[in-house]
């Protein structure tokens, strides 16, 4: 099992000297990742249900502090030396194809080969609106964006003609360190999110879950790869803990054998700075010494 921590690089951990220090932290006790979540703006008024809560209610609001992923990935790398470096996840469709592309080559190739790119295809119309993309066939545009960022960051000449963006023979680099690219991880709990990881993706990233909800989706989602003709035993499997739920020993293993390959743990972002040295920094390293000790790859 792999361990990481979300929420890194938004909330409390905008300031870059708390962002450095968790992760830092992070990496000397052995958690394999850090992932950013992110936003281009929020709302002020926001009517499109959040699919993460029972209640539809977005638990951000327009006060949150939320980086440029890939800004302060660059960051995190500067200060940091072998964790890995994922987006939690990455609103592909509001953005240039091209553009992304290469923000996220930058990021591998400066940080040697780092970079989780978690993507979907967001949730959130007032802020397509906002941004002036549209929403409606943002699950289209997703698909042809993931096969321009693969065209780009592949091909020595790339080039590419589809039904929202197309562009003549043009020079691309540098291509990412990561061969032939950097894992695209699909965030979504709806089975045409899953169908998306099933049939593009390297992997799936599950929010709020335990060892046995798990059990169902990784199911659907090992039919829908196989029904792709793909190997379902390829794809790295990521999920967030249903809140409340304590990582134990057993609780890992649980999540192990569901077929979890991947825990986010704890989300710094979220706990005020001034518990960092009372509550956070020692939670994560009881865990580093009592669980991922046992159970870490």
């Amino acid at each position: 099992m792999k361990f990481g921590l979300t929420g890194v690089g938004s909330g409390s951990t905008a300031r870059p000297e708390l962002l450095a220090e968790v992760a830092k932290k992070a990496e000397l006790l052995g958690y394999e990742s850090v992932w950013i979540p992110e936003h281009l703006a929020v709302p002020v008024e926001i009517r499109s249900p959040y699919p993460y809560a029972a209640d539809g209610k977005f638990p951000g609001g327009p006060g949150a502090a939320l980086h440029d992923p890939f800004v302060a990935l660059g960051f995190v790398a500067g200060c940091t030396e072998k964790i890995k470096l994922g987006t939690g996840v990455f609103v592909l469709p509001l953005r240039n194809p091209l553009a992304v592309a290469k923000a996220a080559a930058s990021v591998d190739v400066l940080s040697g080969g780092r970079l989780l790119f978690g993507v979907g295809i967001g949730w959130l119309e007032e802020e397509f609106n906002a941004v002036g993309m549209p929403f409606q066939d943002r699950a289209a545009r997703t698909r042809e964006w993931i096969a321009i960022l693969k065209t780009l960051w592949t091909e020595e000449t790339p080039r590419f003609s589809g039904r929202f963006h197309s562009f003549p023979p043009v020079g691309f680099n540098p291509k990412p360190v990561q061969k032939p690219h950097p894992p695209i991880i699909f965030g979504g709990e709806s089975r045409a999110a899953l169908k998306r990881a099933a049939e593009l993706g390297d992997g799936w990233f599950g929010v709020r879950y335990t060892p046995e909800s798990v059990k169902p989706q990784l199911a659907l989602l090992k039919e829908l790869t196989e029904k792709a003709g793909r190997d379902f035993s390829r794809l790295e499997i990521t999920v967030g803990l249903e809140p409340g739920l304590s990582p134990t020993v057993d609780v890992v293993r649980q999540f192990a054998d569901a077929g979890v390959h991947r825990l986010m743990v704890f989300a710094p972002g979220f706990i005020p700075r001034s518990r960092f040295a009372t509550d956070l920094y020692p939670q994560m390293e009881r865990f580093a010494a009592e669980v991922m000790a046992k159970t870490a790859d």
